[in-house]
């Protein structure tokens, strides 16, 4: 082989996984081009994740307000899927980074991805408005629609809490940092009305939930909505360590879902034998 040749082998290599996000050598490390060492003390976790994903370092103001929003949904308790699927592996005996796992997968489209949804039907909103439609007539518009092919409007309501105690929080933090300049205030404008639209067509308010609350968030700051979904898995990420730490410090073993005195409800068929059957002897055959 020739030194042309495995010059070119190894440009070749090295541009498989090309990446604009770090640079590596002995002794080297740069992410988006800042040495490590600027950033160790410097930079606070939610800047770093801004940094990582976005590829330039935000304000303080942004930083801020992207880590209120990851901090507001880390933990909704063992009944939420993920954190009890958590504590249940926690007892099966695996790592915590199994229990983690476990957990994390099925932060999907059900659990875990309505701030994306939210975030998506937000945008179309203000896509609709930035080609001159009234705000009003927008929301009325998407409202309907989404009524009409899911039955809903994703990041209002909650199952559980008649008013998300996270939401109004969030968003009068949002108002604030529109007034400060940090944010336009716009995505949280289209939230209103939404809430508003919701609530003259099913003539009771459905309020914003934790999900409609930091996907307002993740719009104002420009996140586009599939990193909002990553976003939650992060967020979430907090509470599921905390819950499966929690639990592999406790003796329980094996624990299901439910206490061991309740059982499911069985609705299959009725109990029922195999029939009877005579044992049939082996003929003998004359050699």
């Amino acid at each position: 082989m020739t030194e042309r040749t495995r010059k070119e082998g190894r440009e070749r290599g090295e541009e498989w996984w090309s990446t604009e996000i770090i640079e590596m050598q002995p002794g080297m490390i740069r992410l988006r081009g800042y040495p490590i060492e600027d950033l160790i003390g410097r930079v606070s976790l939610p800047a770093m994740i801004w940094l990582m994903l976005r590829g330039e370092l935000p304000t303080e103001a942004q930083a801020e307000l992207l880590g209120t929003a990851l901090g507001a949904a880390v933990d909704h308790g063992p009944q939420a899927p993920s954190i009890a699927i958590a504590r249940m592996a926690a007892t099966c005996g695996v790592g915590i980074n199994s229990a983690m796992a476990s957990a994390i997968n099925v932060l999907g489209d059900v659990h875990g991805g309505a701030g994306e949804q939210a975030l998506g039907f937000f945008g179309d909103i203000a896509a609709a408005t930035d080609a001159g439609r009234p705000l009003k007539g927008a929301v009325a518009d998407r409202v309907d629609r989404f009524f009409a092919e899911n039955g809903y409007v994703p990041g209002l309501g909650h199952r559980f809490h008649p008013i998300d105690p996270r939401a109004p929080r969030l968003l009068a933090l949002v108002r604030e940092a529109a007034r400060q300049g940090t944010v336009s205030g716009r995505f949280a404008h289209i939230a209103e009305a939404v809430e508003a639209a919701v609530e003259r067509r099913k003539c009771k308010r459905i309020p914003l939930n934790i999900d409609g609350a930091t996907a307002v968030i993740y719009g104002e700051l420009g996140f586009p909505p599939p990193l909002t979904r990553g976003l939650f898995v992060l967020s979430r990420s907090v509470g599921i360590l905390a819950h499966a730490w929690e639990q592999s410090q406790r003796p329980d073993r094996n624990k299901g879902p439910l206490p061991r005195e309740w059982l499911w409800s069985y609705q299959g068929t009725p109990e029922r034998r195999l029939p009877e059957t005579q044992t049939s002897q082996p003929s003998s055959a004359n050699t």
